[in-house]
């Protein structure tokens, strides 16, 4: 058995299916996928026979089985052969825990990065910009097994040049960079990149305490991951925005949804502050005590659909978050699809770190 071919779904714009032709298509390939690595993956077929996989193929994403992405910490889940392994991603944790690992070949990493250039075409247009990443370069030290902020940063600078990291490998703000980085590109559209709490507690705090202000007027801030540390010191979307023109002029700051265990498929905020599911994922909220799928506007457990995993059997995930879907089809902003919002996580899921092991030893 050969996995699907799947490379047809970017012919598609990332938000220009309605929610009804997107399910009956995305319900289609995820069944694909499932078999695939049902014929591929021992393991994953043994747990699909355990919890009682519904006769294939089904008519709606809701149907499609799903596992615990904690399954990737528990387990070495893969649907290639070893001598396949291109690059091993692993998630983000804290000192003393398990961390996932998601191995990747060559197809499915290639794929992974036409879905993102379609996706960030909606922030960045199609030229490559100045690229500025809020960490330290040390981070790319192993260029064959990468860190959730590894793969963030590498997925990421595709889509940026003369790539400069404002951070040095103790994690203080390399200043001289900086300032060097903003002559070279005077004037220029500037792309900024980096994880929100390090970006607050080692770029914004770090300029705020000199009296420096940047001149970012044009630039896009992409940044995800690590909202819980700064909602615990009262900072949420608007002070966080608000901190980045404050400290450096920047007015388009843009909050994305991801993980490691679907890399490649993000979810960005829009305008009207909404995180948007496009057409080659999706989102789903369910019941924490019967994981049945719940209506919009409720509160439940997030599941994540991706097309994008071939090499492991990543496409139907629940996730420790909780979410709530809040609209389809009718954003202000004009997206097709699903628009959603991460709420936290639920209570005594185990506490992920800032988008790695890193931890502040100051």
């Amino acid at each position: 058995m050969t996995p699907p071919d799947l490379t047809c779904w970017l012919d598609y714009a990332p938000y220009s299916l309605r929610s009804g032709e997107k399910s009956r298509l995305l319900a289609k390939s995820l069944c694909d996928l499932t078999e695939w690595h049902r014929a591929a993956c021992p393991e994953y077929a043994r747990i699909l026979d355990l919890i009682g996989c519904p006769q294939l193929p089904v008519e709606s994403p809701e149907k499609v089985p799903f596992i615990p992405a904690r399954l990737f910490k528990e387990f070495q889940l893969s649907s290639i052969d070893k001598s396949l392994v291109f690059k091993t991603l692993t998630s983000s944790g804290t000192t003393g825990q398990q961390v996932s690992r998601i191995y990747l070949d060559r197809e499915t990493a290639s794929f992974q990065s036409r879905i993102l250039t379609k996706i960030m075409g909606n922030v960045l247009g199609k030229k490559r910009v100045p690229m500025l990443v809020i960490d330290s370069p040390s981070v790319l030290k192993d260029r064959l097994s990468f860190s959730a902020r590894g793969a963030g940063i590498l997925g990421f600078s595709f889509f940026g040049q003369d790539l400069t990291y404002a951070l040095n490998d103790k994690m203080e703000l390399d200043l001289p960079a900086v300032e060097g980085f903003l002559e070279r590109h005077s004037g220029q559209p500037i792309f900024l990149f980096g994880f929100t709490f390090m970006i607050w507690q080692h770029f914004y705090l770090a300029l705020r305490d000199r009296g420096i202000r940047l001149p970012l007027e044009q630039g896009i801030l992409l940044h995800g991951g690590g909202w819980k540390k700064l909602q615990d010191q009262a900072v949420g979307r608007e002070e966080f925005a608000k901190a980045m023109h404050e400290c450096a002029g920047i007015l388009r700051v843009v909050n994305y949804y991801g993980m490691v265990e679907q890399t490649g498929s993000i979810y960005l905020e829009c305008e009207a502050g909404h995180l948007h599911a496009p057409v080659y994922s999706d989102v789903l909220i369910r019941d924490s005590k019967n994981f049945e799928s719940l209506p919009h506007g409720e509160v439940g457990l997030v599941e994540v659909l991706s097309l994008i995993p071939r090499s492991y059997p990543g496409h139907a995930l629940l996730t420790e978050d909780l979410g709530r879907i809040d609209g389809e089809d009718d954003c202000p902003c004009g997206r097709f699809g699903k628009y959603f919002s991460i709420l936290g996580r639920v209570a005594k899921a185990e506490t992920r770190g800032c988008s790695d092991t890193y931890e502040n030893h100051s």
